[in-house]
């Protein structure tokens, strides 16, 4: 009978209308404010050149949309006449909600600062090797960033809560087995972390490099905190652990420059003519549209008892051109001499003596 007296108060219902107020003119308040500064933000930004000030306003005016009326209602919340569980409750939900409001600001402004960084960079050129070491850098640092925000923002949350700070407390003072326990299980995760901030420093492989990694040939896709993303030639994807390029060998094609030297093995027999195969390739890469123009050669680099070893040795930008290139070269190269020195394709002799021969005749 006496919740029933508390909830047909009369006191009761006047104090909840009141809180009920003071929430809805906060939230108006807030809400207000919000609309005054974002558009004085925005007309201050169209009178700018640089069209930043505006993409900036796009980040922040998702979770600025939430954070104004939370900003109002928690410096109003002092004057809300709730039962002190109530009131402790509500303000508790208030303070969790400014909280992640703030968290998804500084999201957005570490995504707002990722595309600034990345614009200034085009990762489509032909010489792309600054913009892949700032794509590399930007990626992997947002991931950090991303992270220090999220482990930050669970922290301060449950740092609100006076049960779970009572137990951090108790963990630190403690210090003994748990701690021990937790820094090994911890150990792998921090090893991690510390070989992706070291990829992204040093930069052994880089976004869009062309590397061979477990006797694959692939372009990295991805860099992420704990692993790597390989595309291969043929579209599969490889995934492997970002501490794997720390502590394992591996090739990159493109450490330096996209420029590749590709090789072509031919052969023949010993009357082919060098020279008109020389003369041959050096047509053949002029008029490919794959060549650029820095290295192109021929050598006999082995004689064996049946055949002579040819080495084509060209030159192209990047590496798929290159393959393109030398695959060409094995096509059009053969059919050159089939065409013009059938007789010098790679063939067995036999020589008979002349016993052998009357014992044939026989």
């Amino acid at each position: 009978m006496d919740y029933i007296y508390i909830f047909l108060n009369e006191e009761t219902w006047k104090n909840v209308g009141i809180s009920a107020g003071i929430i809805l003119a906060a939230l108006v308040l807030g809400t207000l404010l919000y609309l005054f500064v974002f558009a004085g933000l925005t007309r201050l930004a169209r009178s700018t050149s640089t069209p930043w000030d505006e993409k900036a306003l796009e980040y922040a005016r998702k979770p600025s949309r939430i954070l104004f009326p939370l900003f109002m209602l928690n410096l109003m919340a002092p004057s809300i006449r709730l039962p002190e569980g109530a009131l402790e409750l509500l303000t508790h939900i208030i303070s969790l909600l400014f909280i992640a409001s703030i968290a998804h600001l500084l999201i957005s402004l570490i995504y707002l600062l990722r595309d600034f960084l990345l614009s200034r960079h085009d990762i489509g050129l032909q010489d792309n090797l600054s913009a892949r070491k700032v794509y590399t850098q930007v990626r992997v640092l947002e991931k950090v960033l991303l992270f220090v925000v999220a482990l930050a923002t669970v922290a301060f949350m449950l740092m609100t809560f006076d049960g779970v700070r009572q137990i951090g407390m108790s963990i630190l003072a403690s210090a003994g087995i748990a701690g021990i326990i937790l820094g090994l299980a911890a150990q792998k995760s921090i090893g991690t972390l510390l070989a992706s901030i070291q990829i992204a420093v040093t930069q052994p492989i880089r976004i869009d490099d062309v590397v061979i990694v477990e006797g694959e040939w692939g372009r990295v896709e991805d860099i992420t905190l704990t692993y790597v993303v390989i595309r291969t030639w043929d579209l599969r994807c490889l995934i492997l652990p970002i501490a794997y390029f720390i502590e394992k060998p591996f090739q990159n094609w493109t450490r330096k420059s996209s420029d590749i030297l590709g090789t072509v093995f031919l052969y023949t027999d010993y009357t082919v003519p060098i020279e008109a195969v020389r003369q041959e390739l050096l047509r053949l890469v002029k008029t490919s549209g794959l060549w650029d123009g820095k290295v192109c050669g021929l050598q006999v680099t082995d004689c064996k008892p049946n055949v002579m070893e040819l080495r084509l040795l060209i030159s192209a930008s990047d590496s798929s051109k290159a393959w393109d290139l030398r695959c060409l070269l094995r096509e059009k190269i053969v059919a050159f001499i089939q065409e013009n020195y059938p007789a010098s394709l790679p063939r067995v002799r036999v020589e008979i003596d002349h016993l052998d021969s009357k014992h044939i005749q026989h």
